[in-house]
């Protein structure tokens, strides 16, 4: 039984790093603009559907670029901006677009100053002219030009963020705050064409970050916790088994406890690294799982022996609040892998090992019924034929 529960556990430590991998083909040099625009170079962004197209000129400051928005549902607006202070969205001097009932796009430019913005419009830091949009097949193209300083510092680089949300009416309303569109920031060299994703090149610290926090916390609250409740529930039903059962119980959740801290540490971590951007109920839940966690470990130490009067309720809280924990840790991995939003293939493959634990739950459990029922039989069988065999005796 160890045996698979060990192959379980390895191999969804193996699946889950491997969510870190990013890859992307570039395929705008390929594009054809119906204007006859042509830009000196362009980059595949790695997240919604994105493209930039563009030409610099470092001798002047101008920057001329076409952003292209693809696989667009209607009811949507894109925004694509340059960042002259940091690399996130605060500061960011942003050209909005978005496609009109009467079929035209309205274009305009507007500097967010906090994560609260509804893209008022507005003057960039930055001279903008050119400025124009089309929409047709589910694609919106940005066309403008930017005169940005003539040094830029940094070697030409630019912080650049880009983005997707709904619409209500005519107004824009916030982007969604999980999944995609928490990642879509990047720098990019003017002058090499090299384009890399804020926090880091190769790939987002932030993302990293998530990533771990989500890594650490499937394993520990989602899968290491119910693991060591089933070893508690079934192994103890095997006589031989006692009292391994209760230290092999014990250090199943210990370790899911400090796995599960750590990840819980790295999520107050991310959220203090991310002003404006809240998961409350995911939030909310997670505190509830280390508080009841830390709870049940101190617990220990007061349990009382056996043969103690008060254990009967010691174990109705230890088993209440431990079913509590693994409840609520299997639902905040769903809450977190929608915040995540990473390929359907890593859902699915929690949501098999969770279908497998509940299989092998649900087998266990019958196998510990029929063997406790036969060895109550047994006992009163024996207990019956000892009491004959004392009666025989008394009359003899």
């Amino acid at each position: 039984m160890m045996k698979f529960f060990n192959q379980i556990l390895c191999l969804t430590l193996v699946l889950s790093l491997s969510m870190t991998t990013l890859s992307f083909a570039q395929t705008c040099s390929k594009y054809k603009f119906s204007s006859n625009n042509v830009f000196d170079s362009c980059n595949d962004l790695p997240f919604l559907d994105s493209f930039l197209h563009y030409t610099y000129d470092s001798s002047t400051g101008s920057l001329h670029i076409a952003y292209r928005h693809t696989k667009l549902t209607s009811g949507k607006w894109v925004a694509w901006a340059v960042n002259p202070t940091s690399t996130g969205m605060v500061g960011a001097q942003a050209i909005v677009a978005y496609p009109q009932s009467d079929g035209t796009v309205r274009v305009y430019t507007s500097p967010i100053k906090s994560y609260q913005t509804s893209l008022q419009e507005g003057d960039l830091s930055f001279n903008v002219s050119g400025l124009s949009a089309t929409y047709q097949n589910n694609e919106i193209v940005v066309l403008a030009s930017l005169k940005l300083s003539q040094d830029l510092g940094n070697g030409g680089t630019i912080n650049t963020v880009w983005q997707d949300g709904s619409m209500s009416g005519n107004s824009p309303l916030p982007h969604p705050t999980s999944g995609n569109n928490v990642r879509t920031m990047s720098t990019l060299n003017l002058v090499s064409g090299v384009s890399a994703a804020a926090g880091g090149a190769g790939g987002s610290s932030k993302l990293r970050k998530r990533n771990i926090h989500g890594i650490l916390n499937a394993v520990s609250w989602g899968i290491m916790m119910p693991i060591g409740a089933i070893i508690a529930r079934y192994l103890r039903v095997a006589k031989s088994a006692d009292p391994a059962w209760f230290y092999i119980h014990v250090f199943c959740q210990a370790s899911a406890y400090i796995v599960g801290v750590a990840g819980w540490a790295t999520g107050l971590k991310l959220g203090g690294d991310s002003p404006g951007i809240q998961y409350s109920t995911h939030r909310a839940i997670g505190i509830a799982l280390f508080s009841l966690a830390t709870i049940q470990v101190f617990a220990m130490f007061l349990r009382p022996k056996p043969e103690h009067k008060h254990r009967l309720y010691w174990n109705i809280y230890h088993h209440t609040i431990g079913y509590t924990i693994i409840i609520l840790g299997v639902v905040n991995v769903f809450k977190g892998l929608g915040i995540l939003s990473p390929k359907k293939e890593w859902k699915n493959s929690y949501i098999g090992i969770i279908v497998a634990l509940a299989i092998v739950a649900t087998l266990l459990e019958a196998f510990t019924w029929f063997v406790v029922i036969k060895r109550r039989k047994l006992e009163a069988k024996t207990a019956q034929h000892g009491a004959s065999n004392g009666a025989r005796s008394q009359y003899a």
